[in-house]
Parts: C-alpha cells; sequence; structure tokens
C-alpha cells in the first residue's frame, strides 16, 4: 500500500518538476539571465531521470545508458546554478576556479559513463558510480563550508536544500547495498522515494531563493525609478544653474537616456553605478556652481566624473589617462569651473563619432616656469574631418562651450599671457586633434 501512495508522489513530484521548468524557462526567454537557464535544466534532467519509473520495459535499454549520464548532466546544471546564483565568482574566488573545474569533470563523466554502459555494462557503471560519488559528497560540503562566508539568508536557503538532496540520495543509493533491497521492500518503501523527496525539498529551497531575487529586483527597479523621477525633477530645478557653469545640456539628457536603458534592460547594478556617479558629479557642479574659481584638483576630480560616465554610456568606451608633472600643487592653481569639461567633451562626441577602432584621451599639465600648460590629445578624427562630415549629415549637435570655457580663462587671469590653440594633428600615421591651454599660475 505505502509502495501504491508512492507511486502516487512520484507523478505530483514529476508533474511539478515540469512546470517549474516550463516556468523558469520561460523567465529566461524573457531577461536572458543565465540562472534561470541553468536551473531549467537541472530539474529537466531529473524530470527525464523520474521518468523511468513509468516507462515501458521497451525503453529500460535506452535508460541504462542515460540512467547515470543525466545525473552528472544534472549536477553540472546545479554546480553552474549555485555559481551564478551566489556570485561565487565575486565572493569566493578563490573557490570559484574549483567549481568551474568540477562543471567540466560532470560534463565529462556525462559522456564517459554511457560509453562505460557501451563497453562494459550498467554493473560497471553502478560500480564506478558508488565509487567516485562519496569524493563528490565530501567536495560538496567543502564547498558549503566555503560558501558560510557570504551573507544572506538565500545561502542559507541553498546549503540547506543541497544538504537535505545530499543525504536523502544517499540513503537511496547506499541503504539498498548496506541494508539490503528486502530491507525496504518489505516494509513497503521504494528506496527511490528519498531521491525524490531530496529533489522536491531542494527545488523548493531553490525556487524560494529565485522568487526572493525576482522580489529584490523589481524592489531595485522600483527604487531605480523612482530616484529616476526625482533626477528628472533636479535636473529640471537645476537646468539653468547647471548652463552656467557651461555644460553642455544634451549630457544631461543623454546621461538621464543612459539611466532609463539600463533600468529597461533589468541591468541594475550598472544602473546603480551610474546614478550614483551622476549624483556625485551633480552634486559637485552644484557646489561650484556660485564660485569664479576653484582649484585644478577640485576641477579635475569633477572631470574624472563626467568621463567615468561617458565611457559607461559609450559602446566599447574609452581610455582616458592623465599625467601631471611632480612639481605642480594642483591645490594651489585656480581655474574656473569645469574649463577643460567643453574640450574633452568635444573629443568625446566629434573626435570619437563614428569611430569604431580603439579610442582615447591623454590630459597631460605641464609646469612651465610661471604657466601652466594643458594639453588635451585625442585619436579621433581630426578637426577637419569632423565638420565635413557634420556638414553632410547636417548634424545638430554643435561644439558647445569652447568659445565660452576660452573665454572664462582669460577673464579670469584678466587675459595675461592666456591662450587657446586647437589643432588638427592628422597625418599619414594617424588622425586625432590636439587641444592647448596655457595660463598664468597665479591670478
Amino acid at each position: 500500500m505505502l509502495l501504491d501512495f508512492n507511486s502516487e508522489i512520484y507523478s505530483w513530484i514529476r508533474g511539478a518538476l515540469v512546470i517549474l521548468f516550463i516556468y523558469h524557462l520561460m523567465i529566461y526567454f524573457q531577461n536572458k539571465k543565465k540562472v534561470f537557464l541553468y536551473y531549467s535544466i537541472y530539474l529537466f534532467c531529473f524530470f527525464i531521470y523520474f521518468l523511468k519509473n513509468i516507462s515501458s520495459p521497451d525503453y529500460l535499454p535506452i535508460y541504462s545508458y542515460i540512467n547515470f549520464s543525466i545525473q552528472f548532466l544534472a549536477y553540472a546544471a546545479y554546480v553552474a546554478f549555485g555559481r551564478e546564483l551566489l556570485k561565487t565568482k565575486k565572493y569566493v574566488p578563490e573557490w570559484d576556479g574549483l567549481l568551474k573545474v568540477e562543471i567540466v569533470v560532470f560534463l565529462g563523466l556525462t559522456f564517459i559513463f554511457s560509453l562505460t554502459q557501451l563497453f562494459f555494462g550498467y554493473n560497471y557503471q553502478e560500480k564506478l558510480f558508488i565509487m567516485i560519488m562519496p569524493i563528490f559528497t565530501v567536495f560538496s560540503l567543502l564547498t558549503y563550508i566555503v560558501l558560510t562566508k557570504i551573507k544572506g539568508s538565500h545561502v542559507t536557503f541553498f546549503i540547506f536544500g543541497s544538504l537535505t538532496y545530499i543525504i536523502l540520495a544517499n540513503i537511496s543509493l547506499l541503504g539498498p547495498l548496506v541494508l539490503g533491497d528486502n530491507y525496504f521492500f518489505t516494509r513497503g518503501i521504494d528506496p527511490m522515494f528519498f531521491t525524490y523527496l531530496g529533489v522536491i525539498v531542494e527545488t523548493s529551497m531553490f525556487a524560494l531563493i529565485i522568487g526572493y531575487s525576482i522580489r529584490a529586483i523589481e524592489k531595485k527597479k522600483i527604487e531605480l525609478e523612482r530616484k529616476l523621477f526625482l533626477q528628472i525633477k533636479e535636473m529640471s530645478e537645476l537646468k539653468m544653474t547647471v548652463l552656467q557653469t557651461q555644460m553642455d545640456p544634451h549630457f544631461l539628457y543623454n546621461s538621464l537616456n543612459s539611466i532609463n536603458n539600463f533600468v529597461l534592460q533589468n541591468d541594475i547594478e550598472k544602473a546603480s553605478d551610474y546614478i550614483t556617479k551622476f549624483s556625485r558629479l551633480i552634486r559637485e557642479i552644484l557646489k561650484n556652481s556660485s564660485s569664479l574659481s576653484i582649484s585644478l584638483e577640485e576641477d579635475l576630480g569633477i572631470l574624472g566624473l563626467y568621463v567615468k560616465l561617458e565611457q559607461m554610456r559609450m559602446v566599447g568606451g574609452f581610455d582616458y589617462v592623465v599625467t601631471i608633472d611632480d612639481n605642480i600643487d594642483l591645490k594651489e592653481i585656480k581655474v574656473p569651473p569645469l574649463f577643460m569639461q567643453p574640450y574633452v567633451e568635444n573629443a568625446i562626441w566629434h573626435g570619437f563619432s563614428n569611430n569604431d577602432g580603439y579610442k582615447k584621451i591623454n590630459l597631460s599639465i605641464y609646469n612651465e616656469d610661471d604657466k601652466i600648460r594643458c594639453e588635451i590629445v585625442d585619436n579621433g578624427i581630426g578637426i577637419d574631418q569632423s565638420k565635413y562630415r557634420n556638414k553632410n549629415k547636417g548634424s545638430s549637435r554643435k561644439p558647445f562651450g569652447l568659445k565660452v570655457s576660452e573665454d572664462r580663462i582669460k577673464m579670469l587671469y584678466e587675459n595675461q599671457n592666456v591662450y587657446v590653440i586647437l589643432e588638427d594633428i592628422s597625418d599619414q600615421y594617424g588622425t586625432g586633434t590636439k587641444v592647448t591651454l596655457k595660463f598664468p599660475k597665479v591670478m
């Protein structure tokens, strides 16, 4: 009677595995997160494995080839799922490498066991399985100890579910060998019951973790959308203030669009990082909006924030290298806020337009007696080519703030030996633009 009851439970468990498999596979197709793909493969493998209990005797020879192989494929998917879910590469990188090796080993065993059946028969598969599984069991236990370094209730649920499966699966595997087959069947218990129970407990724990993760992502998304709304509101209030600092309004709109795109793509971490840097930049702009001058050190810090945002936004990014003479005291040199930003922005938007190759901006600051010389060099398409392309394409985006920035620094130093030179440095060896700014050390 108990065996009949077990059969009923088995049917429910197989049905649950199918439902969970379809559900998480649909989620994967929706958001392309690998964690859902690996979990779906894991569920599907165990569903196939459990089908042998209801299959026609005609199909049993097939299962002799896949019985153990499908388990190893499931274990490979399980380890890959755990790596993605718990972010082991980030939190336990020293152990993550071993987990990747374990995945490769499991995939290798998937084929080895099928070949073992082909050349030696099922009994050899069974003996080999019994020999190697204790090794993986011990490694799994060590892995769970390492995973305790990762904080969070999701780790506890993962370990609990995994340990439950390991214990119960080993009862199914080793119980008949130690106690004999009759020990279970005389009591109306199918040894496979323990494996079924272990799988359903484990998959339930994993489903809870995934559900919690989905809710957490949704909460983050809502919070980001709220921040985005507040950011837009703040931008409308600060538009005039920002313009006074000579930052191109296009940058503000593009930044907001970038945040929105990250949110739509469900790239929560990147959106959060972008918003953090963007907020810092806005705060620095606001702090210095009413100042006639700030230290060169402060201005380089603000410029660095701006560049990092543009690097995140631009496809393929670009390199930004700053070189400063050792004998220059950046704290003592005074400049207008964001006086170099328009030149860097011009290099990005006009120099790097239609440039799919390697992109780089070099900012060098030199000490020349009683003067400071700043050079901004990019390997973009060059001034002449940029003007030609913009003219032909009818581009509405014009270089912003270059003349104003020059006037500002001349006004600050009362036009004392201040000059700004823009050069097209394109030749047969390459293309690019060079901007040279020269001004006194002391106002």
